[in-house]
């Protein structure tokens, strides 16, 4: 409280601030009195002798035209400007503004002076004078705030504080231009730009804000060498836009460009998002945080382009069944459709945490969205069909799976039953009840398979197809003894499968692994220095499935085929480890060791998108291809999934694993490392049941 006034301190803020505005708009407008009655006199005397000049007329029309300015220049907002932020915008008002004050006083202008035969020359020359003084103020201004003026007055003088941090940046556009614009106006920051990289060829060679581009990204080596030995060496590598895509002409493989950040000791980060940029300058100065490079920054393609109309056509107004909603996939799944206005989501997980998460989530953003949810198991026959006949869903999409490789080959028992069993318990379900598409997530360990789940979610493949393909031929046999009943509306029922690789950040991949192993303070374990593995984003993988799910309900040609979505090119697990190594600021193999446990139960080298006998085909979606497999009888796979489920029932490892052989083509166990702690579990158990 202000004891002498009596006002509260928000009181006296507000008064302060109010006068404040008032005292620079009054500045404002005095300078620019002064700039409008000079602007008179000065453009007389470029076009006149002094004495010539009539001073007493020509005091008198200045005062006039200044009083007559000033009317324009409020009428054209000149004074709703900020001085600090002078723009283009600011700039075209001062040419409205003169040329409007200019024009409507000329005929008095000439009139005074008609005597002069130049009188005519006048208005033109005070045009131009009036401009040049009321725009140079006002650039002088800012350029003094935002640092330039130190620069022109100290042209050559080096950077003489310890703390400030050579930065090299990748991407010469708008969020380089107000990092480094940024940096200028607030040197407490601590960052240098000594040079851009960018691919963009009418930037080779020139300059934003005095920091030149010095070549394209592919030249990187190049550059570095050039700086190495100069005050200039880069000691950050700065991505100021999404890290370009690689191949011939562009970027370095993510391989690369961790060598390249090894051998000339750079820290990697990159800009924060427009939005968070300028969020943090408005904060003040210090809030500007770099942000490190993620893993999934450096995939090496772009985000694929998606139809958002075909997306929202397909899933708005829809009633919506998604199992294993609590997982990675799952989890995404839910949060995009419901994002698209279903007339109903319901979530359905065999996990109470799991579900109780995505449950809280889709409620919280979408509060008047109709959502319920359901702990059940696929396993579970009859309490699928109790959901499945309570809501009646439109679209089913089946995301429900057991997905660890080892421990699926641990226990093929449950592998089968979950990953089998329950794929057709839903696939039933979706016939029976009228669901006009099933969607099917599968994997790319599903490609010639070496494990049970890479087997049995090639089997789920197969079923979906069969079923697919008999939609089309309009023959409907039930699939198993638990399906019975042909109605009219299986005939609607669609069955789209989408295949995919790794999911980056999934709680079976290895980068949430490498995280806990990282804060252990290591080591991180690989199980194969060659071991290579297919990536991708949750966001872009769910994205991609709508909009293939969507595609393949356009025609009946897509029937039977498989969406496969393009991953670009696979990654080294090592190097993966090693970058998320580098991302903590700790060198691989000096501050964190890395180790080679050996490969797993069922685990290849690498995996694979299509198999041999698949024939690859465009399907005219950025980011989605089909596969056509050879089809499968449905009875054939009735009966097998009949015999699989008693084998499981039976606990029969062996028998399901000579079952799948027998009708998943190119199944066959690799060979792992019998000295890895899984394989001496697995023998150990073997050993036990045969005693």
């Amino acid at each position: 409280m202000n004891k002498d006034s009596g006002l509260k301190d928000d009181e006296t803020a507000i008064i302060g601030v109010v006068v404040g505005k008032r005292f620079k708009t009054c500045f404002a407008v005095v300078h620019d009195s002064i700039m409008a009655a000079a602007s008179v006199p000065l453009a007389a005397l470029m076009i006149s002798r002094p004495d010539q000049l009539a001073i007493e007329k020509t005091a008198i029309v200045a005062v006039l035209f200044s009083i007559f300015a000033i009317i324009c220049f409020r009428l054209v907002g000149m004074y709703k400007g900020i001085w600090r932020y002078a723009s283009i915008g600011d700039l075209f008002n001062i040419v409205r503004a003169a040329t409007l004050s200019v024009v409507l006083f000329s005929p008095s202008t000439i009139m005074f002076v008609r005597e002069d035969g130049n009188a005519y020359t006048l208005p033109i020359m005070q045009w131009l004078l009036l401009m040049l003084m009321l725009g140079a103020p006002r650039l002088m201004y800012r350029a003094w705030k935002d640092g330039f003026m130190n620069d022109f007055f100290i042209l050559s003088a080096p950077d003489k504080s310890k703390n400030v941090s050579n930065i090299l940046m990748i991407g010469a556009g708008d969020a380089a231009e107000l990092f480094i614009r940024s940096l200028k106006q607030n040197r407490v920051f601590g960052y240098r730009v000594v040079g851009l990289l960018d691919e963009r060829r009418d930037r080779q060679g020139r300059e934003i804000h005095g920091v030149p581009v010095l070549g394209r990204p592919s030249e990187l080596d190049r550059v570095l060498d050039m700086l190495a030995n100069t005050s200039k060496r880069p000691q950050r590598l700065i991505f100021s836009e999404a890290v370009p895509k690689t191949g011939e002409g562009h970027f370095l493989s993510a391989e690369d460009l961790a060598k390249k950040v090894d051998q000339y000791g750079l820290k990697v980060a990159r800009l924060p998002s427009m939005t968070e940029f300028k969020d943090g300058l408005a904060q003040g100065q210090g809030a500007l945080q770099l942000k490190p490079i993620a893993i999934e920054d450096l995939l090496g393609r772009p985000q694929a382009m998606l139809d958002l109309d075909a997306i929202k056509n397909f899933v708005s107004g829809a009633r919506v069944l998604i199992t294993g909603c609590g997982g990675t996939i799952g989890s995404e799944l839910a949060r995009q459709i419901a994002a698209f206005r279903p007339s109903e989501l319901v979530l359905l997980d065999n996990g109470e945490y799991n579900l109780y998460s995505i449950d809280y989530d889709v409620r919280d953003k979408w509060p008047t969205l109709n959502v319920s949810s359901y702990i059940c198991s696929i396993r579970d026959h009859a309490a699928l069909g109790r959901i499945f006949d309570h809501h009646k869903p439109e679209l089913v999409f089946h995301a429900a799976a057991l997905k660890h490789v080892p421990l699926v080959e641990l226990n093929p028992c449950e592998g089968i039953l979950t990953n089998v069993v329950g794929t057709r318990n839903v696939a039933e379900c979706a016939r029976r009840y009228g669901a006009r598409a099933m969607v099917q997530i599968s994997t790319d360990k599903a490609v010639n398979p070496t494990n049970v789940m890479g087997a049995s979610k090639r089997l789920g493949e197969y079923y979906a197809q069969a079923l697919d393909l008999d939609g089309i031929k309009g023959k409907h046999k039930a699939a198993s003894q638990n399906a019975k009943e042909d109605t009219a509306s299986d005939t609607r029922t669609r069955f789209i499968t989408v295949r995919f690789g790794n999911v980056l950040g999934s709680s079976g991949s290895v980068v949430p692994l490498f995280r806990k192993q990282l804060e252990n303070g290591g080591p991180l374990t690989v199980t194969h220095p060659d071991i290579k593995r297919y990536f991708m984003t949750v966001k872009e993988a769910v994205s991609l499935v709508l909009q293939a799910s969507a595609h393949g309900m356009v025609s009946d040609e897509d029937r039977g085929r498989i969406f496969v979505l393009d991953m670009g090119e696979p990654m080294k697990i090592v190097d993966v480890a090693r970058q998320m190594i580098r991302l903590a600021n700790l060198q691989p193999d000096v501050d964190i060791k890395i180790v080679f446990s050996g490969l797993r139960p069922g685990e290849k080298l690498f995996e694979e998108l299509f198999d041999r006998n698949e024939k690859p085909v465009e399907t005219g979606i950025p980011g989605v291809m089909a596969a056509i497999p050879q089809p499968i009888d449905l009875s054939l796979l009735a009966k097998t999934i009949d015999h699989l489920d008693v084998l499981a029932n039976e606990g029969d490892e062996d028998g399901i694993i000579r079952k799948l052989a027998s009708v998943v083509p190119g199944y066959q166990k690799e060979s792992y490392d019998q000295s890895s702690p899984m394989a001496k579990n697995k023998k150990t158990r073997k050993e036990a049941k045969d005693a």
